[in-house]
């Protein structure tokens, strides 16, 4: 365990920071990020669409979700090659940039819709269907504008005031943006937009299977053990969760949702619904335990932790006692391997508990009250819930008697000095 825990800390670790501070690595997590807002409003519509079920006479609130949720691949589109140059200090062509990505996202998606013969706008693709597709034009506009961000026609003494000679530098990087995106989706006919969605189509199926599931769920507790952010798997992940939630609304439309078809790899299900209890890991029922400890130190930590993890923040607890410390380490480990599969079984497996329907993502709602929103009420959802709880306490509870033994140990030597 010793060597494991020595060649985390010394080797692994230290490479995977590296990555994570890789210049596209952060420019996408960063845009994903910023279109959260959206997605939370999206939330709030969506679970107000319930109403309209019960009022016909009110407005329907599918349309301000269509608004929402349904147009932030287009916002990712802009604000890929925007953070880009933001982050490149090109910023005087970040906003050219940013409308350039847009427009070549919309021509990648133009054949995906054709109505009597005639080519429209693919639109089902600017929500989260067409993620991918709008990480893949915001990255090519990106390069585009960085390749040219020193490039100009005028020389530096020039008298042109500065604000035409930008008008006129960003010409050539448009012009090849628009014309690269046209030559691919118009004079060549090439469908960009499926081409991009067939090849990220494993990763997504693949997340949707009981392995997949299990795995990605337990590298969340694996790296934010060594208190790596797990915001860095955002570029892989919320792709596949909102392409998810996307397909689980669709089937609810349609009147066809059932256990065997809805997709669980969603931020619904992962943060509001079942799993994570208090944030990454499952970390409020060793908040309770430190509250609840002999140890002064753990107690008063437990304390302060307490208010943030009934609201699913846990950094103050993962900060403050799990990262690098094996003892809690191992635990949290073992919560991102038996939670997803319990989980799995028993809403996949087993219909015991339902799988959302409806998109609710205010992850700091406390649990079980999200779990009771987003399962529109579920019994035996909220007994599933508890279950998870009381699981998840018997994972940590040893480990934290052993952390607890120690740390008492160490209090009685301070006595005694």
């Amino acid at each position: 365990m010793n060597k494991f825990m020595d060649w985390l800390e010394n080797s692994f670790a230290p490479k995977l920071e590296k990555v994570t501070n890789l210049t596209w690595i952060v420019v996408i997590k960063d845009s994903l990020l910023q279109i959260l807002p959206f997605i939370l409003a999206g939330s709030i519509f969506c679970c107000l669409a319930i109403l309209n079920n019960y009022v016909p006479s009110l407005p329907s609130f599918w349309t301000p979700f269509g608004w929402t949720m349904s147009k932030i691949s287009l916002m990712v589109a802009f604000l890929i090659p925007f953070n880009y140059c933001e982050k490149k200090k090109f910023r005087k062509q970040r906003i050219i940039a940013g409308i350039s990505g847009l427009i070549l996202f919309m021509i990648f998606c133009e054949p995906q819709i054709q109505a009597g013969g005639v080519v429209g706008q693919g639109q089902d693709l600017y929500g989260a269907a067409g993620m991918f597709v709008a990480i893949f034009a915001g990255i090519i506009s990106g390069l585009i504008f960085g390749a040219f961000a020193k490039f100009s026609f005028f020389k530096e003494d020039s008298p042109i005031p500065d604000f035409v000679r930008q008008w006129f530098d960003a010409l050539l990087p448009i012009i090849l943006t628009v014309c690269l995106g046209w030559l691919f989706a118009g004079i060549l006919g090439w469908d960009v937009a499926s081409a991009i969605q067939v090849v990220f189509e494993p990763l997504g199926k693949f997340a949707n299977t009981p392995g997949g599931f299990i795995l990605i769920l337990f590298l969340y507790t694996f790296i934010y053990s060594m208190g790596i952010s797990t915001w860095v798997l955002t570029p892989m992940s919320e792709p596949i969760k909102l392409q998810s939630i996307a397909a689980n609304l669709s089937l609810v439309a349609a009147g066809t949702a059932t256990y065997h078809n809805l997709l669980p790899f969603t931020e619904t299900f992962i943060y509001t619904c079942y799993l994570w209890i208090g944030g990454v890991g499952c970390t409020l029922p060793l908040v309770i335990l430190m509250c609840r400890s002999r140890s002064a130190e753990l107690k008063a930590l437990g304390k302060a932790c307490l208010v943030p993890g009934v609201f699913n923040i846990n950094e103050p607890v993962v900060f403050g006692a799990i990262a690098w410390n094996p003892l809690l380490m191992v635990p949290m480990w073992l919560n991102g391997l038996i939670l997803p599969a319990l989980t799995w079984l028993f809403t996949k497996v087993i219909p015991f508990a339902p799988i959302p329907k409806i998109q609710f993502e205010l992850w700091y709602c406390p649990y079980p009250i999200s779990t009771l929103i987003s399962t529109q009420g579920s019994i035996t959802g909220l007994i599933f819930i508890i279950l998870t709880f009381v699981v998840s306490t018997f994972i940590w509870y040893p480990f934290f008697k052993a952390y607890e033994k120690e740390k008492l140990a160490e209090e009685a030597e301070e006595a005694k000095a």
